[in-house]
């Protein structure tokens, strides 16, 4: 984006910057220094969190001053001065002091990655080989428990196994799976800057949530829960044919290829701003662990380790804010300066789709993106069906629903937080950070510095986010190679130990593609939480366009449903292109809420910096913009539900010339409830052999 008088970091507030004698700031940062060096045990940096960024809500007492004037006059540096002259660190020698990471931050990282690994060890070995000798018992006893035996081996088979545990997971953990899975670290850090720089229009999504789920549970899921599928995408072959169903594999392909690497990318961007460690180096060692549990233990490892990481990480966000709180006075301190700064208001209520938070964009268009998410999603899906039955579908849905809503409340305030932190001093303008998403750990190494290990829970926390998505990912991506691409690709059955050896293979090469993408991600240089918006919603609104039209429009045949969404992808990769082209041009500008960096006590290159009144130049605007210029540049949260539309709109008239279905020719359970001619009764568990009977008369139907 180009910088205007409203863009972030570029915009200066009016404060007068506080003084400090010499000896006194000398001194304090030396006696601060000291107190991490003793409970840290571990030379550090002169540190000057408390005065860099934050107000300070305490004066110092006379004790404490006599005290730094003895350490200040045993410490002198070479740049110190005589007399009374304000000596003020440079911005890169204080980035070098915040980057201060303990060894008992990194025990409680490493912790956290080795808790994954022994979760997943233990579900690729120890539990597989306890499982083998009980079915081999169970086959050897009577008759009942030989053929009870027989069916555990056949509910336990690989596949079955590896990809929805058997069908026969919790609810509670399956929950929090599904929270961990959606919520990685582009909410985590991506939502909080986003109310830092653009204010709280986005929160309203909360109100989105509920109606969402909803809509999803109702229309998209009971379709699915019914057939229980491995691959969601299988149901695209029974309603329409194999053509759509390998499309519809390929558009979840690229979604999750473009997911992911973001996915990767922002903790790695957190590690880097609290230890300076590259990101291209801790990358790779924190995915291959990742791959190694996803890839041994299935998706018992995967739940497992959501649930663990899922604790870690609200327990994280919730002790950064209780702290960042306190610091700087209070929770109406926060609303104040917020207020203030015009970060708290409603989105506009106003129909007009270029409007980047408008209401109409929130109802619809995050709506849209949500019941994707919520309800066609295969990562997302996955987690459903390793359920037994309906009844634990509906109590997961419920407390994920409940779990998603919380934590965005708490990555919402974590944004006022952020402001409230740096309203006199953003380190955006002043280059203490480079990428705005690296705001989030800046707070926390400045808040948390002096209680060691915490620092590196926040850090483990927004790992655990990334990696609870990322192995998520890499399960599903799994499950859909499997039996979208190999499975119909073979002419003879996979073997059991073929079948093992092929899921595994294929969750390794996913990830170490995903490990390189993130180089592609780190040049594009767009706000996280948008980037992954509008990116994924080249293949997610035609996708959700595809889903509705097999279940809510029963005469849409295959021919109709594949051209439609062939133009739905074509559209969006026109629309989301020329918008991207438009964002780095200047030609789309999203203002930002003001900042300033009066407050500031350290040194800094002001030479590049543009005043909060100046008018930077823009490229000139014609005087009416084209019909194509206004189609490129609706907000990107309506991005998903126009690529829907467009699929639906285009099918429903390629229907003049393929023609239309018949509907008594459909099958009434590949349609939603509210579409179905007859209420198919409810059922508290499907039974695997009646599913496989079910599944087997729609192929023949279909063939």
């Amino acid at each position: 984006m180009s910088t205007t008088s409203g863009a972030t970091g570029a915009m200066e507030g009016a404060r007068t910057t506080p003084t400090t004698p010499t000896l006194v700031t000398k001194a304090f940062v030396k006696t601060v220094e000291a107190i991490i060096s003793s409970t840290t045990s571990s030379t550090s940096l002169p540190s000057s969190s408390s005065t860099t960024a934050f107000p300070s809500t305490d004066s110092s007492s006379s004790s404490s001053s006599a005290a730094a004037a003895t350490a200040a006059a045993s410490s002198a540096t070479t740049t110190s001065t005589l007399g009374a002259s304000e000596e003020k660190l440079s911005v890169k020698d204080l980035s070098q002091a915040l980057q201060h990471f303990g060894i008992v931050d990194y025990m409680v990282f490493v912790a956290m990655l080795a808790i994954c690994a022994i979760i997943g060890f233990y579900f690729g070995f120890i539990e597989k080989k306890q499982k083998k000798k009980k079915s081999k018992l169970a086959s050897n006893g009577t008759d009942g428990a030989g053929a009870a035996g027989i069916e555990e081996q056949r509910r336990g088979s690989e596949a079955l196994d590896y990809l929805v545990g058997g069908r026969k997971m919790k609810v509670f953990p399956v929950a929090l799976s599904l929270v961990a899975s959606f919520v990685s670290g582009i909410s985590l850090l991506g939502t909080s800057t986003e109310i830092y720089v653009y204010g709280t229009q986005y929160a309203f999504i909360l109100i989105t949530l509920a109606f969402s789920g909803a809509i999803s549970w109702y229309i998209f899921l009971p379709v699915f829960c019914n057939l229980q599928l491995t691959s969601t995408y299988e149901y695209f072959e029974m309603r329409f044919n194999k053509s759509t169903r390998l499309l519809a594999s390929i558009l979840f392909t690229i979604t999750t290829l473009i997911w992911l690497p973001i996915v990767i990318y922002v903790p790695a961007l957190a590690f880097n701003q609290v230890t300076g460690i590259n990101v291209h180096v801790i990358t790779p060692i924190v995915c291959t662990i990742c791959i190694f549990y996803t890839t041994v233990g299935g998706l018992k490892a995967v739940v497992w380790t959501d649930v663990i990481q899922t604790v870690i990480m609200v327990g994280a966000i919730i002790f950064v804010i209780i702290k960042g709180t306190i610091h700087v006075g209070g929770l109406g301190a926060v609303i104040e300066r917020n207020f203030n700064s015009g970060r708290i208001e409603w989105p506009e209520f106003t129909f007009d789709p270029t409007v980047r938070m408008s209401m109409f964009a929130l109802l619809l268009g995050n709506v849209g993106h949500n019941i994707f998410n919520l309800g066609c999603n295969q990562i997302i899906t996955q987690r459903y069906l390793s359920l037994p039955g309906l009844k634990q579908m509906k109590h997961a849905t419920v407390i994920f629903i409940v779990g998603l809503t919380v934590l965005n409340a708490i990555c919402f305030y974590n944004g006022l937080l952020l402001y409230a932190a740096y309203y006199d001093c953003d380190p955006l303008t002043t280059k203490l950070v480079l990428a705005k998403d690296q705001l989030v750990p800046l707070l926390v190494i400045e808040l948390l510095n002096e209680f060691p290990g915490i620092p590196g829970m926040f850090v483990a926390g927004v790992f655990s986010a990334a990696l609870s998505s990322l192995s998520t990912g890499l399960n599903s991506m799994a499950a859909v190679f499997l039996e979208d691409y190999i499975k119909p690709l073979r002419k003879t059955p996979l073997s059991e130990h073929q079948t093992a050896i092929t899921m595994r293979l294929c969750t390794v090469i996913i990830g170490s593609i995903c490990v390189a993408l993130v180089f592609v991600v780190e040049r594009m240089g767009t706000h996280v939480m948008q980037l992954s918006m509008s990116l994924g919603s080249v293949a997610q609104g035609p996708l959700l366009g595809l889903f509705s039209m097999g279940l809510l429009f029963p005469r849409i045949n295959s021919k109709c449903a594949l051209a439609g969404t062939i133009c739905a992808i074509i559209f969006m990769s026109w629309l989301i292109l020329s918008a991207q082209v438009a964002l780095d041009s200047g030609e789309i500008h999203y203002e930002s809420k003001p900042v300033s960096i009066e407050g500031c006590d350290y040194e800094f290159d002001r030479s590049q910096l543009t005043l909060a009144n100046a008018t930077i130049p823009q490229p000139e605007q014609p005087a009416s913009r084209s019909f194509a210029q206004q189609i490129y540049s609706i907000s990107f949260m309506l991005y998903s539900f126009t690529g829907a539309c467009v699929g639906i709109i285009s099918a429903h008239l390629f229907g003049f010339l393929f023609g239309r279905n018949d509907i008594e020719d459909v099958n009434e359970e590949l349609l939603s409830p509210i579409i179905r001619r007859n209420n198919l009764s409810k059922y508290a568990s499907v039974q695997l052999e009646e599913n496989t009977l079910r599944n087997a008369e729609i192929y023949a139907e279909k063939s």
